[in-house]
């Protein structure tokens, strides 16, 4: 199938609307700080009419949405969007409503805020607005932008929970259905930050068919067709590979017991590093091996000299 829809996952900074959350101090603007790097205006430079693109922020996923959406909106005004609303549906009755599902049709962009993805995907999961989403997403220039909430939920696959401390051990980390965007990938959120690694290594060695992907905060992938992700943001994203796992002991041990893993691969992504989910094939933008650039005699005497 040729999706003609975009994806920007972003791995979120300090969310106020998560249940899991412990420092909840009161400066909800500094939740933003991820878009310093420029991710905020890419998701313009990818949308369908630029700043003249219709933007729907949905704060589902967040238990102080009346806080976290004038914020959004504030943000892309300052970067020149002109047609940018806030789309409260906190319960799914609302994901029914003719007006919710007339403006759904009219967005070129939806954000999903951060907060709490099982919400997100409880409130709008087997909806007539989750319907039209994945719809809008498969067959329209449209682009589905979410940030830790809302990036975790764009899969097939999603965590919502598991403590990052246990994560390997047997059963800690809890996977359900996400809204089904993109198949074969399963996304983890604040990754380096809260140390997650642990989550997606579990995660994966369940079904090593599925590729992790571990976004870190201020960081985000721009995925299109798909399969095409670009790394976006300041920070790093990881990717964990489970094809080429050799053995575990996943069926051995009981719940609560650690897990061993033979031969788990990863890849980590910086900013315009890509990767290819029909090949597997990662591209390194700065690479060190600079093949294609030719050598100059000045260049081979610097090597002889050395």
């Amino acid at each position: 199938m040729n999706i003609k829809g975009k994806l920007i996952i972003i791995g979120g900074a300090v969310d106020k609307g998560s249940f899991t959350e412990t420092d909840l101090d009161k400066n909800v603007a500094n939740n933003l700080n991820f878009f310093e790097t420029g991710i905020l205006k890419r998701i313009l430079n990818e949308s369908k009419h630029k700043n003249e693109s219709r933007i729907e922020i949905i704060t589902t996923a967040s238990k102080i949405p009346r806080e976290i959406g004038p914020e959004y909106v504030k943000a892309l005004n300052y970067l020149g969007a002109k047609n940018v609303d806030v789309l409260h549906i906190e319960r799914r009755e609302q994901a029914i409503e003719p007006e919710v599902l007339a403006r759904l049709k009219m967005a070129d962009v939806v954000m999903f805020t951060g907060g709490d993805q099982l919400r997100l995907t409880s409130i709008l999961g087997g909806t007539a607005f989750h319907d039209i989403l994945l719809d809008k997403y498969h067959n329209e220039d449209f682009i589905y932008a979410g940030t830790s909430a809302g990036a975790a939920a764009a899969s097939s696959s999603m965590i919502y929970q598991g403590s990052s401390s246990e994560a390997l051990l047997k059963g800690e980390v809890k996977i359900t259905s996400g809204l089904g965007l993109i198949d074969g990938v399963i996304i983890d959120t604040h990754f380096v930050q809260r140390g997650r690694i642990g989550r997606l290594f579990q995660a994966v060695v369940g079904n090593p068919k599925v590729l992790g992907i571990g976004l870190g905060e201020d960081t985000g992938l721009l995925i299109k067709h798909n399969n095409e992700m670009e790394a976006i943001g300041s920070g790093l994203v990881i990717l964990v590979d489970g094809r080429e796992i050799k053995d575990t002991n996943l069926t051995q041990v009981e719940l609560g017991q650690p897990i061993s893993i033979n031969h788990l691969v990863t890849h980590v992504m910086s900013k315009y590093d890509t990767f290819d989910l029909k090949t597997y094939k990662m591209h390194i933008q700065s690479s060190q091996y600079f093949k294609d650039l030719p050598f100059t005699k000045e260049d081979i005497d610097s090597e002889k000299r050395v």
